[in-house]
């Protein structure tokens, strides 16, 4: 098996392109602090990982300017060419897109000042490989910063509250992959240090959001996530119950986020 196979799977399913530009109405409130702790400057060459639909990509692009560069990568054939679409539209030909593994593949060129990523390193099959691989193709005193999710606890918009008990348990072995995988503080940034990164520190976000309901499910969802057919009508009626809860009329959904951001560097 191919390292990151069953995300592989996950992220090429059709799926996920057609609802990828409603998803970023909630990931992309957090784009600016990410920013905020990137400080990103005129001309640095920058790595996004798991770049999805390419909007914080585009965004790092107009910081960094015409003598920057930007590097999106993504396992999704789809969403990579969804991301190449929007830069070619929005003229940033500063940024470009790759079908690439960020926990095996090299880049090429010369090392990068920065790595970044918005919510795209929680899915890697062995994450400390991936830090490391990534580690190996920054530059001495270069700096990395992720966006991801706290506990799933701390998150009560999530669908899985909603639908856990309807979805067939994971097979033994192997580690936790998912959106809430680097929650644990301590782990992430052990992860980080057995890498070869420094500095390491992560400081916590939790705010309320208003969002459209495409923002956080949509009818194919529940399928998606593993619920079977026979069950699909009991996962409607409880995700139904699940955000009547967050329910603000005309639907809009007030939702709590809790999140963090990590920050490191290489030593120089």
């Amino acid at each position: 098996m191919a390292t990151n196979e069953v995300e592989r799977r996950r992220w090429n399913n059709p799926y996920w392109t057609r609802v990828w530009p409603r998803r970023e109405e909630l990931t992309g409130l957090v784009t600016p602090v990410l920013f905020d702790h990137l400080g990103l400057r005129p001309g640095e060459r920058v790595l996004d990982i798991g770049s999805g639909g390419g909007a914080t990509s585009i965004a790092a692009g107009r910081r960094v300017g015409p003598t920057g560069t930007v590097v999106g990568a993504d396992i999704s054939e789809d969403l990579v060419r969804l991301a190449r679409r929007r830069a070619a539209v929005q003229g940033t030909a500063n940024v470009t897109f790759v079908l690439a593994d960020a926990q095996t593949d090299l880049f090429g060129g010369p090392p990068f000042g920065v790595a970044m990523s918005q919510f795209g390193v929680m899915f890697f099959e062995e994450p400390e490989a991936a830090f490391t691989n990534i580690f190996g193709q920054v530059e001495r005193g270069g700096r990395l910063a992720f966006a991801c999710w706290q506990r799933v606890d701390r998150n009560p918009w999530h669908l899985g509250h909603a639908l856990g008990h309807l979805v067939p348990p994971a097979p033994p072995g192997g580690g936790v992959v998912g959106p809430f995988s680097f929650g644990d503080v301590q782990m992430t940034g052990g992860l980080l240090r057995s890498a070869g990164w420094v500095d390491v520190d992560s400081v916590p976000y939790e705010v309320s959001v208003t969002v459209g309901r495409d923002a956080l499910v949509d009818d194919g969802q529940p399928a998606f996530m593993g619920v079977p057919e026979e069950k699909l009508a009991e996962a409607r009626v409880a995700l139904q119950e699940h955000l009547a809860k967050f329910d603000q009329g005309g639907g809009r959904y007030r939702v709590p986020l809790a999140y963090q951001i990590f920050t490191a560097s290489k030593p120089t």
